[in-house]
């Protein structure tokens, strides 16, 4: 499924899911620094990741200060987050 087909549950999940991979796979490279193989893995899960937070920015509310509107950076501490009742 594409992300722009996601609702907003679905989209947390597969954040979910993808920052998972992410930190698994640093854990990793912390101890196997010239594995390409695991290298190319992690830029495409970082990838997804940074894709997939900045389509819920965009739809809903960042999650991370990064994809905050920089016109506006600290209004998204006062948004409410998906754990406080929002439509997820």
């Amino acid at each position: 499924m594409m992300i722009s087909q996601m609702n907003q549950s679905q989209l947390l999940h597969w954040i979910d899911m993808v920052s998972f991979a992410v930190v698994e796979i640093t854990e990793y490279l912390d101890t196997h620094p010239d594995d390409e193989e695991a290298l190319k893995y992690f830029n495409h899960y970082a990838d997804l990741r940074r894709t997939a937070l900045r389509a819920y920015a965009q739809n809903y509310t960042p999650l991370t200060i990064d994809t905050a509107n920089p016109d506006n950076y600290w209004r998204w501490a006062s948004d409410p987050w998906p754990w406080e009742g929002g439509d997820c």
